[in-house]
C-alpha cells in the first residue's frame, strides 16, 4: 500500500511540477482541467448517476471550464464570483455539517449535481487565477491545506481527547478530534509566519497569500489563518459526509493508494476561492 502511494505521488509530481513552473500557464491550466473533470466524474458516481450519467457529469464540468477559458473569463477580475462562492461555501458547509449524514439525501438530486459541478468549476477558476498571481501565491494556499492536514494528523494522534472529551464530528469522521484542529491551526500559523519572513528576503515582487494578508497587520494574519484552517477542515468533513451517505470509503480508485481526485482536493475546493475572495477584499 505504501509503495503504491509513493509511486502514485511521484507520477503526479512528475506531471504537475513541470506544468506548474513552466513560463506559460497553459500546460498547468490544462492539467488541472483534466483533474477537475475526473473529480466531476467521481461526483456523479457519489450521487448515483450510473456509468453513463457520471461520464456526462464529468463532460459537463469539462465543457464549463473549457468555455470559461475560451471566453477569457480566467483573465478577468472575478471579485463578485469569489464573494458569492465564498459565502456559499461558508453557509453551505455550516448547514450540511449541522444536518449531518441524514441531511444529505434530503437535498434534491439536481441541486446536488449542479452544486458539485459549480464548486469544481469555481475551484478550477481559482487555481488558474492564483497561478496568474504567481507560483508563490498558489503554493502558499495549497501548502496551507497540506500543513493543516499534516499538523492535525500528528496533533490528533499525540493529544486526541486528552483535553476535550468529545470528538470533532463522530458521526461523519470518527478519527478527527478538536486537539487535531488546534494542532492544524498552530501548524498553519507557523507556516504563515515563516512564509512572510521568507517572502521579505526571497520573493518581494511575488508575494504569497500570507504576505498579502499580513500587510493589513499581524492580527489579520491570525484571524485569516484561523478562518482558512476551519474552512479546510470543513471541506474535508463535507466530502466525508457525502461519502458516508453514499456508503463508500473513497471517491474512486483513480489514484492508486490515495483513493480518488476528490479525496485529494476536498479541502482545496473551499480554500482556493476563499483565498481569492480575501485577496480581493484586502487588495482591490
Amino acid at each position: 500500500m505504501l509503495k503504491q502511494r509513493i509511486l502514485t505521488a511521484l507520477v503526479l509530481l512528475a506531471i504537475l511540477l513541470p506544468a506548474l513552473f513552466h513560463p506559460s500557464p497553459v500546460a498547468f491550466t490544462a492539467v488541472i482541467l483534466v483533474l477537475m473533470a475526473a473529480a466531476a466524474w467521481e461526483w456523479g458516481r457519489l450521487n448515483a448517476c450510473g456509468p453513463v450519467g457520471s461520464v456526462l457529469v464529468g463532460a459537463a464540468c469539462l465543457a464549463l471550464c473549457a468555455a470559461s477559458w475560451a471566453l477569457g473569463w480566467v483573465q478577468r477580475p472575478l471579485g463578485v464570483l469569489w464573494l458569492a462562492g465564498g459565502g456559499c461555501w461558508v453557509l453551505g458547509s455550516a448547514w450540511l455539517l449541522r444536518a449531518g449524514v441524514p441531511g444529505w439525501p434530503r437535498v434534491p438530486a439536481a441541486l446536488r449535481l449542479v452544486a458539485g459541478i459549480a464548486a469544481l468549476w469555481m475551484a478550477w477558476m481559482a487555481v488558474v487565477q492564483a497561478r496568474a498571481l504567481g507560483v508563490n501565491f498558489l503554493l502558499s494556499v495549497m501548502c496551507l491545506v497540506w500543513m493543516a492536514d499534516i499538523a492535525a494528523y500528528f496533533a490528533g494522534r499525540k493529544f486526541g481527547l486528552r483535553f476535550t472529551r468529545t470528538k470533532l464530528a463522530p458521526s461523519i469522521s470518527p478519527g478527527k478530534s478538536w486537539e487535531g484542529v488546534w494542532g492544524g491551526v498552530a501548524g498553519v500559523l507557523l507556516l504563515a509566519l515563516g512564509w512572510v519572513l521568507a517572502d521579505a528576503h526571497f520573493q518581494p515582487d511575488q508575494p504569497s497569500f500570507y504576505t498579502v494578508v499580513a500587510r493589513q497587520g499581524w492580527w489579520m494574519l491570525l484571524v485569516v489563518a484561523l478562518f482558512m484552517t476551519a474552512m479546510s477542515v470543513a471541506g474535508d468533513l463535507v466530502e466525508s459526509l457525502i461519502k458516508r451517505s453514499a456508503g463508500v470509503k473513497d471517491s474512486s480508485q483513480l489514484l492508486p493508494g490515495h483513493g480518488g481526485v476528490l479525496d485529494r482536493v476536498d479541502a482545496l475546493l473551499p480554500t482556493l476561492p476563499l483565498a481569492l475572495m480575501i485577496t480581493t477584499l484586502l487588495s482591490p
